[in-house]
Parts: structure tokens; sequence; C-alpha cells
């Protein structure tokens, strides 16, 4: 691996097994200062263990992790990240502002409190028992957990499940404003949308290997043209061969066509099927360049 002076998180050579399986095989990758990068894979990829040996809760059996430069382990190094676990939970009796000001009682400069709040869009429920949260709501406060100590490196897992429309273009703001502002986020998302409205980066995984690491408006313009979305009886294989297709796959009870023209594709369609139905076209979108890297077996689970 060629040294990235940029990087702030490093997986070198990394190998992994978990429960007799080997998760990573000699991986390599890099997190970058400044750039938000989206980790993005289908359930098994590798995507949960590499961000846990980035962020020292696992120790690779061959190779090197590296977080700012030491052992992601070591109390220096983890003092510069913030983390955003799906699964992490908060104590029902403590208020918001009890558990943001622990939280930053960890750091060697923390955020003033208000301004954590601010950030989150929490202020107003810093008297509010976290037992008494909405979903949407303690995905907020992990949120300012993770923003209170001011990280070099922002690790966040799903950071938008459970929001509304409006609290989550207000996170998007935020995270923004942290690569901005000099701050590693490493992100991983099953909403591809969020992945390409934010991440400067995305980066692939299947099968503990990387098959993606780009531009999301790169990745978008290897699907190229557009996508068909139908119900159609025509077997998969028919489809394959239909005028200007690219691939077809199953998605659900429906049929995923990228094609490189969409008049003569649906052309076709029509006069090939007809109980044709449920037809759309649309531009192709990050989530159909995906699924075109990703193995036929895992392209459901992006």
């Amino acid at each position: 691996m060629v040294q990235d002076l940029s990087a702030v998180a490093t997986l070198e050579a990394v190998s992994k097994r978990l429960g007799g399986r080997q998760v990573l095989d000699r991986f390599e990758l890099a997190i970058r200062a400044g750039e938000v990068t989206a980790l993005l894979g289908p359930n098994g990829a590798g995507k949960t263990t590499s961000v846990s040996l980035l962020t020292g809760r696992l120790r690779p059996d061959a190779g090197e992790a590296r977080l700012f430069g030491l052992d992601p382990a070591r109390p220096a190094a983890r003092a510069r990240m913030g983390v955003m676990l799906q699964a992490a939970g908060l104590p029902d009796v403590m208020t918001v502002a009890e558990i943001v000001t622990l939280q930053s009682g960890y750091y060697r400069d923390p955020r003033p409190l208000a301004e954590t709040l601010a950030i989150a869009d929490i202020a107003d429920l810093a008297t509010r028992r976290c037992g008494a949260l909405s979903g949407g709501q303690a995905r907020r406060v992990l949120y300012a957990m993770a923003m209170c100590g001011r990280p070099d490196l922002l690790v966040l897992d799903e950071p938008t499940a459970g929001m509304d429309r409006a609290a989550t273009r207000a996170l998007w703001g935020t995270i923004r404003e942290a690569a901005n502002a000099g701050a590693a986020v490493l992100l991983t998302s099953h909403d591809l949308a969020e992945a390409d409205m934010l991440a400067d980066r995305v980066i692939v995984i299947d099968a503990g290997r990387i098959v993606a690491d780009d531009t999301p408006a790169a990745l978008r313009a290897r699907a190229g043209g557009s996508v068909i979305r139908c119900r159609s009886s025509l077997p998969l294989a028919r489809v394959a061969i239909l005028p200007g297709v690219r691939d077809g796959a199953a998605d659900g009870a429906e049929v995923r066509i990228v094609t490189t023209d969409a008049v003569a594709t649906v052309r076709a369609l029509c006069g090939a099927d007809p109980g044709l139905a449920d037809l759309r076209v649309a531009d192709a979108a990050l989530e159909d360049a995906i699924a075109a890297l990703l193995t036929p077996d895992h392209r459901i689970a992006a």
C-alpha cells in the first residue's frame, strides 16, 4: 500500500476471521482527512469488521490497523475520534444534558454543552430523560455524543435511521460542515441516497474485497443510461438480450433493467410481454451502479 499522507485511519494488508469465516484477507483501506467516505456493500461484506478494526474494537489477525499513526486501542488515538453506532443505547433515567455532559468529560477539550446540543438540534430536549425520546431523537443524542469532543475522525453507522426528512437534512448539513473543516468522516448507510448526497468518495465492499473506490458521480457514470423498473413475466435471460440492455435483475416482485437505449428497450418489452405492468423509467442512480458491481446473490442488500 502506498502511504497516503492525508490518511487518518488505515488498514494495511489486514486479515480477520470471525466465526470460522475469513471476513477480510489482506485488506487495504485508507480514510482521509477532509472527506466524507461512504463504506457500502451487502450484509456480511466486511463493512462492520473494517470499522471495528479501524476504531480498535477488534484487532486484526494479520496486518496492521492504524489510527492517527497509532494502535487504534491507544487512548491518545481514540480521544481524537467520535463514534455513532446504530446498535448503541442510552440510559433511560439520565437526561439528554446529563448524558452529553458525561460523554464530553472523556475529552480534553470538548465543545461547550450548548454548542453540542445546537449542532445536533436537541437544545429543546436537554431536560428530557433519554427513556422518553423517540427513535429519531435518540439518534440525534447519539450524534451529539459523537460530536462533543471535536473529533478529527467521525464514524457514523446509519446516522439518520429513524429520523424525519427535516432532521435528516439538518444532520447532513453538520456532517458536511465537519468534513469541510478538515475532519475525516466515515459513513456506513443502507440509504444510498444519503451516501450519494454526502459522500466525496464511495468504497464498495463485496465478500471482503473492494470492488469500487470512486466519487458518486463516477460510479453513476459507470451505470450509464437509464433504469427501467416493471413487472414482467419474461425470464431474465430473455430480458438480457433485449435491445440496449446492459444488466437485468430481479428486485423483489419487479425487474430492474439498466439500458443504454430506454426507448428501444421499452418498445421491445411491450412487444415481448403483453402483460407488462407498472413500467417506470428513470436516470441511473448510485443504487443501480452499485447493484451492477455486486455479485447476483448480493444485489438486493446494498
